[in-house]
């Protein structure tokens, strides 16, 4: 199962993230998952809250965004998304094999918050 790397990766891109930004805490990432990629995006999420568990990233939310295969017709320069193999473009109706987008893997942003600043109780005041 690729996924349970997939996620991993995901999880250490976030950790290397979030040290850009001290003070902060991780609250949710996106991706961009192209529908040719081949990941089932139920065993993602799984691997992801499973590896995220108990760790500082628990509780980290994921976003998927599923991206459709698109192509490119060089006559007419139209792109279009591809349904049920269907590989004619809409315009001028030829058949265009050149994929431009729907195996990507990418992500897309990572969502941070400041953390919580200690309680004023117990902190000296400089008056």
């Amino acid at each position: 199962m690729h996924e349970m790397g997939i996620a991993n990766s995901i999880l250490e891109a976030v950790q290397k993230e979030a040290m850009r930004y001290p003070g902060t805490r991780a609250r949710k990432v996106g991706i961009r998952v192209g529908e040719l990629a081949a990941i089932d995006q139920d065993a993602l999420r799984f691997c992801f809250e499973v590896l995220a568990r108990d760790t500082a990233l628990d509780g980290l939310q994921l976003e998927i965004e599923l991206c459709p295969r698109r192509h490119r017709c060089h006559d007419c320069d139209c792109t279009f998304i591809v349904r049920e193999y269907d590989f004619r473009c809409p315009r001028c109706q030829k058949v265009t094999p050149q994929c431009v987008s729907g195996d990507e893997l990418e992500l897309a942003f990572v969502e941070v918050e400041e953390e919580d600043e200690p309680s004023a109780v117990g902190r000296k005041s400089s008056q």
